[in-house]
This record gives C-alpha cells, sequence and structure tokens, in this order.
C-alpha cells in the first residue's frame, strides 16, 4: 500500500509540475540517463595511450626553481652582483641577485640535482622528468593560474580535467572521471575545475577547499533521512520532468549533463564513502604518507586520497597546496615551511603507486603556475617569474631520470629547449592517447580546444 500510494503521490506532482497530465512513471526505466548512454562514459583514445589516469600536484603559488631543482652554480657565485641582462617588465624587484640559501647534491643514478630542501622527492630523480625550460603567460596569479589550468590566461575556457574528461570519459560509471582535492578559492575559483562550454558532466567534483582537505567527503552526497527506495522515487520523478523540459529545448548538452550528474550523485553514494575513507589504508602507510604528524598531515591525506581515487578509476586528479609558495619576502622560512608540508606525502604517493604497479598507468605531474625571480625582492623574498621555471613529470610513459631544457645561467629565462605551457598540455594529453589538435568541441561558431592554435608534443621527454 505506501508503494502504490508513493506512486499515485508522484503522478500528482508530476503532472502539477509539468502541466502536461499525460505524462506518467509507470513507464519509467528504474533508473534514467543511465551509465551506458553518459556523456561520461568510457570512450576510446586517438592513439595507443602511455598513461590512463592523471595526478596534478598543483603548488599553488609559484615555487623557486632555482631553489629547487635548477641549480645554478653561477648564481651562487654572483650572489649580491647585478643581474648582467635586462628584467622582465613591470617586475617588483631589484637586478641583485641572490644565492640560494640550500645546498643542492646530485642524486639517483642519473645524477640529478636536488636542492637539500627535497630530501624525500630526491630519492626518486631516476623516475622523475625534470622540465627546466617552462614558461607561460601571465605576471600575475590569476593569469598564471588560469593558463595553467586552461590554456587561456583571460577568457573562461574548459579545464585541463573536463578535457580529458570529455575525450576519454570515465573508468569507473560510479564515480566522477575528474576530482579536484582542495582546489583554490581564488585566482580563478571554480574557473580552474570547471568545464565552461563543454557539457555540465565534465566539471569537477571538489572535495575541501583552499588547500584543506577537511572531512574528505563530498558535501551533500549521502541522505540519511529518507530510505534509498523513496530517494530513487524522488529522483525518477525529477529526472521525468528534467526529460521532458530536454525534450522541449531540444539538443541541448547543459541540461543532460545536469541530468547525468543527479544519476551519477545517486550512485555514488554506495561507491565513494569506502574510496574516500582513508582508515581502510594500513597505519604503516599511513605514516609513510606524514598522516598524523602536524606538519605533513594535511598534504598526506591528500596525496593519499589522489591514490585512492585514481586506482578506484578516476580518470584525473588534481591536489593544491593552496597559495602557500608565494614569497614575496621570507623565503627561506616560507619554502622550508612549504617543503616540510609536501616533500614527504609526494614521495609517498609516487612509492606507494609504484609499489601497486600503478605509476607506469599514472601519469604525475608537479608544478606551480610559474616559478621566482634570481634577482632579489626586499630584502629576502622572490618575484613572479613566468619567463622560466620548471616542472616535472613521472610515470605514464616519461624518461625517467631525464632533465630537459634549460635556463639561462642565473635561471631567470628559459633559453634551451623552451616549453610553453601549450606544449606541456598538448605533451599531457598524447600521454593520455589524445590528439590535442582533434580534441576539439564546436561553440559559438568554432571549434575549440584546450591548446588554443599553439602547441607541440615534446616527445624527447617521452620513454622509448
Amino acid at each position: 500500500m505506501r508503494t502504490r500510494r508513493s506512486i499515485s503521490r508522484r503522478d500528482a506532482m508530476l503532472r502539477t509540475a509539468s502541466g502536461l497530465g499525460g505524462l506518467v512513471l509507470g513507464g519509467l526505466p528504474a533508473q534514467v540517463g543511465l551509465a551506458g548512454s553518459s556523456q561520461t562514459s568510457a570512450r576510446q583514445p586517438h592513439h595507443a595511450p602511455r598513461a590512463k589516469r592523471a595526478i596534478f600536484l598543483f603548488m599553488h603559488g609559484g615555487p623557486s626553481q632555482v631553489d629547487t631543482f635548477d641549480y645554478k652554480p653561477r648564481l651562487q657565485q654572483d650572489d649580491g652582483k647585478e643581474l648582467p641582462f635586462d628584467a622582465a617588465s613591470n617586475i617588483d624587484a631589484v637586478p641583485k641577485l641572490m644565492k640560494s640559501p640550500w645546498k643542492f647534491a646530485q642524486h639517483g643514478q642519473s645524477g640529478r640535482w636536488v636542492s637539500e630542501l627535497l630530501p624525500n622527492i630526491a630519492r626518486h630523480v631516476d623516475d622523475l622528468c625534470v622540465i627546466r625550460s617552462m614558461y607561460s603567460r601571465g605576471q600575475s596569479h590569476g593569469q598564471a593560474v588560469s593558463m595553467l589550468h586552461t590554456g587561456s590566461d583571460n577568457l573562461v575556457r574548459p579545464s585541463v580535467g573536463a578535457w580529458v574528461s570529455y575525450g576519454l570519459g570515465t573508468e569507473n560509471p560510479d564515480l566522477p572521471a575528474f576530482v579536484s582535492i582542495s582546489p583554490a578559492s581564488g585566482h580563478g575559483g571554480p574557473r580552474n575545475y570547471g568545464c565552461a562550454f563543454l557539457p555540465a558532466a565534465h566539471q569537477a567534483t571538489a572535495i575541501g577547499n583552499s588547500g584543506k582537505l577537511g572531512d574528505a567527503k563530498i558535501r551533500h552526497l549521502g541522505n540519511t533521512t529518507i530510505p534509498p527506495e523513496e530517494q530513487r522515487e524522488q529522483l525518477d520523478l525529477l529526472q521525468a520532468i528534467n526529460h521532458r523540459h530536454l525534450e522541449r529545448a531540444g539538443r541541448d548538452k547543459q541540461i543532460r549533463g545536469a541530468i547525468e550528474s543527479f544519476e551519477l550523485a545517486y550512485r555514488m553514494q554506495a561507491v565513494a564513502p569506502d574510496v574516500l575513507d582513508l582508515a581502510r589504508e594500513t597505519e604503516q602507510l599511513q605514516r609513510a604518507y606524514g598522516i598524523g604528524a602536524k606538519a605533513t598531515d594535511n598534504f598526506g591525506r591528500q596525496c593519499l586520497l589522489a591514490r585512492r581515487l585514481v586506482e578506484s578509476g578516476v580518470r584525473y586528479v588534481e591536489v593544491s597546496t593552496g597559495n602557500v609558495w608565494d614569497q614575496h619576502s621570507n623565503l627561506k622560512s616560507g619554502h622550508e615551511k612549504n617543503a616540510l608540508a609536501t616533500d614527504q606525502p609526494v614521495a609517498a604517493l609516487l612509492a606507494d603507486l609504484k609499489a601497486r604497479g600503478l605509476l607506469e598507468e599514472t601519469l604525475v605531474v608537479w608544478g606551480g603556475e610559474f616559478g621566482r625571480t634570481p634577482i632579489v625582492q626586499g630584502s629576502n623574498g622572490r618575484d613572479h617569474n613566468p619567463q622560466g621555471f620548471t616542472t616535472w613529470l613521472a610515470g605514464g610513459g616519461v624518461q625517467g631520470g631525464l632533465a630537459y631544457g634549460n635556463t639561462d645561467e642565473f635561471g631567470y629565462y628559459a633559453r634551451e629547449d623552451r616549453v610553453h605551457m601549450h606544449d606541456l598540455h598538448a605533451t599531457m594529453l598524447h600521454l593520455l592517447g589524445l590528439d590535442h589538435t582533434r580534441l576539439t568541441y564546436r561553440y559559438a561558431g568554432r571549434d575549440f580546444r584546450l591548446t588554443d592554435v599553439y602547441g607541440d608534443v615534446v616527445q624527447d621527454v617521452i620513454a622509448g
């Protein structure tokens, strides 16, 4: 009797809401908008992929390349001297060189240089492909962060993760294809993990905020006040109205994306809580990530969650530190604090992926929106530097133990084998099996792509 009254009530509600009278729920399928017809269903790549998934470790604020991976003996030697060439325009720093306060050493069989700031990551240099010749657009955080995430420094465009979701779909229909962990609230905020004009189903599911993971839960995912069968009835009602609206509107991918998002949220209730439960990992592994230690607990939880997500079939995961690497002053204390918080968790993530056989098929990318100047700002800081900085990649078909490209002798401008942000994006997509020139979406009368009309795959960083 309860079910019969419930159906009758839903019929009445639907007739009232739709104004169509003749539409009834009795003929609806058990689930409207099945995963098989979803916009995020798994798709075939353009070519054989080297990586099935990606984790982007966003060092928000801009870590200094000359204090981490880009060793410059000349900078150490000429500390306090004038920069012998022009600094970038609109730079807020005197052209006086400031040496790194940290010692560098060679590590691994490859003998790659890493500063003492990052002793744990240094042990993994033979797995890293360090690109030391990055350059980008945007002297300010807002521009550069947007460029890093969307390929545009001033226009609203889909994020990298949204393009990957659009191109490849999800490996697990019960989880989103794209998750952003602790995304920044400033410097673009939701634009950095949004889908812009791509269908709504491709935007990220966000967990946490502004570099803080919190309780590692997806907000409003569960409903403890209504039994699952009644939730299903409510959703069937809502989806029937949505489908009628879609029929009236015609081919509207935003409406369709919303319909699929409702269905995904319903399915996630049964799957996501287990994936997000870090307590399922051993205490030993949690300690390896730094969980439980004050300095590393937050970022360690983020990195461990990223591994659990990609292992469960999420296609693209971003992990963010929050805007902490922006040391216009107090470079030494600021970078040391940031390195202490991230070095151990990142190294543990690499080791964990490798031990589980996941690193070969998981592309890991580490970097900020830009680097820092080799000249001093104030008395002990460094200003923004999009003219030359460092990003590294690991796993996913890249050459481990490689240092690619070079900045000048002081670490200011990218000089040798320069890699623009468009080139990095093109390379990331290529490793995931996507041709950046073919991954397009028709909008407002033209075809758009992540790399606009630019970008070349950096073939030399790809393993043979």
